[in-house]
């Protein structure tokens, strides 16, 4: 492992959100100087590729989850928006609303200059509509560019896994060329006898 960066170390390159970029075996002689290293390096590439492909899959979860996430915050952002634009003598309006994924209520809603917001874990707070409108305004930004940050991990991560698959044949490859040449020298050395 001569010329090429562990990944780890201090000094390899990383992406934006600090995974690590694969190594790239162009020469395997660079890599691997003789066949006792082959198996360790392999393994090594076995353990990579595992890693890379656990991150991949926590990506995948975490994008599905935004996916889910960002159109609620849309929904309740238009709510908002639609509560904002109502003139302030304007009779109330009769609405149903979701208490949960089949349980709905109707509802008188008046005039209003507040909102309640859901924060999580059992927390709701209330919240001046243009302050409202703000928050949701940003977490949704927040949330599409996390999902657009999970993307570009999601494609980096198959990039590298891709890498140390193309790495780890070209170290077996060479492993193999050098059995044979090995075994033919051996064949020939045997035959001059």
């Amino acid at each position: 492992m001569a010329s090429a960066l562990k990944p780890g170390s201090k000094d390899a390159p990383t992406n934006p959100r600090g995974i690590p970029v694969a190594p790239f075996v162009d020469r395997v002689e660079d890599y691997v100087t003789d066949r006792s290293q082959v198996e360790a390096t392999v393994n090594s590439f076995k353990e990579m590729i595992s890693k890379y492909q656990f991150m991949e899959a926590n990506q995948q979860r975490r994008a599905a989850g935004l996916k889910d996430k960002i159109p609620d915050i849309q929904k309740t952002l238009e709510t908002v928006r639609f509560l904002k634009s109502r003139k302030p003598d304007s009779d109330p309006i009769e609405t149903t609303f979701e208490l949960n994924d089949t349980l709905f209520a109707k509802a008188e809603v008046p005039q209003t200059d507040e909102v309640y917001l859901w924060l999580g874990a059992n927390v709701m707070l209330a919240y001046k509509i243009p302050e409202a409108e703000e928050l949701l305004q940003s977490k949704l930004s927040a949330a599409k560019q996390s999902l657009a940050n999970c993307e570009e991990d999601m494609e980096f991560l198959r990039e590298q896994i891709t890498t140390l698959e193309v790495a780890f044949a070209r170290v077996y490859n060479w492993d193999v060329a050098q059995r044979r040449k090995e075994r033919q020298e051996a064949e020939s050395s045997g035959n001059k006898k």
